[in-house]
Formats: C-alpha cells, structure tokens, sequence
C-alpha cells in the first residue's frame, strides 16, 4: 500500500480527462512553496531592447566627458590681448596728429564775411588790427536776423583759448541776452583804446565786454583770459 501523496502536489501525468485539450504545466505551480520565483535578466531573449538601442543590437556612445577645468582667460592673457589692440590705435593716432596735422585748428579768411557786413550797410563794420600770428581765426559768419544783421569773428588766441567778436545792429536788450545768455550780468566799466566799455559775466567760465554805440553794439566774448579780451577790443578800428 502506496503512502498518501500531499494535497498540493502537482500530479506526474497531466493527461486531462477523455475530451479536454491538454494543459502545460504551471510554472508558477512549480516552483516550491516558500521560495521566490525567478526573475529574467534584462538581457534575457525575449525582452524588449531598452531605450537608446538600436534595432541592430548597438549601444548609443556614452556622453562625451565634461572639462571641469576652469576657461576663463588669465588676467595676463587679457593684457596681452589689450595691448595687441592698443599698438595700432596709438600709431594711426601719432600719424594724425604728426602728418595729416590732426587737432590743429582750421583757420578761414574773414574777409568774405566783412565785405558781406559792409555791402549790407546795416551798421560801421570794424576789423581787428595788429593782432599777431598767435591769433588765428577759426570762424566768420554774416548773417541777417530778426530786427537787425550781426557779424561774427570767431579766434582763437594764442594761449589756446576761444574769443569771438560780435557787432550787430539788433537792439542791445535783445541782443545781450543772447549772446551773453541770463548769466550776463554786468561787472562796472573799463577805458581801452579811448573808449569806454561794459564789463560783463557771461555763460560758464566766459567773460565779456561790450560797447555801446548809437548804430551797433560790439561784443567781445569768450573764455580767454583778461590781458587777451582786452587786447582784441583794443584791436578794433
């Protein structure tokens, strides 16, 4: 008499009863109570290639490797780079100002302007005299506005400094405020060359002196010194 055979045990022969297909075993079934069962590698046959691969079996390249290291260019490198930059600017800069004549100031005849100033005959038109090399004039203008007509002589002195001359036949109380702006305010008198004029402020650093005539207004402007102010009204005739 054969032992009794436990409840759970699968049976040798799974032939199904007369008209039922046959039934493969379970795998789950075979595995022993109390151990877990088998997990298939991912590279098992069968499982699905994972993402990234191609259909040909092939692994995609790893990333290209990162370099940590710092880019920034040395503060020496910079310099370098800087003076590279410096060496031709500093040479076309000598060229101007040594041949082509750069920063020297270009000096018009004023001659043109004058005769305009007297062929209009809006007022006695004077010229400076004995001024010397040192003076060079950089400007001239005639031109007529409104109440009146204004010549303008623009120098440059020998110091360096601006000047200008200004005869005009537009009434001083508008003619001032222009030309000397709301700073002009006036500063007492001054006897040059037999006449008397007004000592004026002017805008910023300047300084006038301005003389008053029945038929014109003379205005000596500009932010050169006093001896040379005073040197270009004397000049008038």
């Amino acid at each position: 008499m054969e032992a009794a055979q436990p409840a759970d045990r699968v049976p040798a022969d799974p032939t199904p009863p007369d008209g039922q297909p046959p039934v493969a075993p379970s795998r789950a079934a075979a595995v022993p109570e109390g151990e877990p069962a088998l997990v298939e590698p991912a590279g098992a046959a069968g499982a699905p290639p994972p993402d990234g691969v191609a259909e040909t079996g092939e692994r995609p390249a790893p990333p290209p490797a990162i370099d940590t290291r710092k880019s920034e260019r040395s503060p020496k490198d910079m310099a370098i780079s800087l003076l590279v930059l410096l060496i031709p600017i500093a040479l076309l800069i000598a060229f101007y100002r040594g041949f082509l004549g750069g920063e020297q100031p270009t000096t018009v005849d004023p001659a043109p302007a004058i005769e305009s100033a007297r062929a209009a005959n809006a007022f006695p038109v004077s010229e400076p005299a004995e001024l010397d090399d040192g003076w060079r004039t950089v400007s001239a203008n005639f031109q007529t506005v409104e109440g009146g007509s204004s010549l303008r002589l623009g120098y440059l002195t020998p110091e360096g400094r601006g000047a200008q001359l200004v005869q005009s036949s537009v009434p001083p109380e508008r003619l001032l405020p222009t030309e000397l702006t709301a700073e002009g305010q006036p500063q007492g008198q001054t006897d040059l060359g037999g006449r008397t004029w007004q000592r004026y402020t002017a805008r910023g650093n300047e300084q006038a002196l301005v003389l008053l005539e029945p038929n014109r207004t003379v205005i000596v402007v500009g932010d050169a010194r006093d001896n040379e102010l005073r040197h270009l009204a004397t000049a008038i005739r």
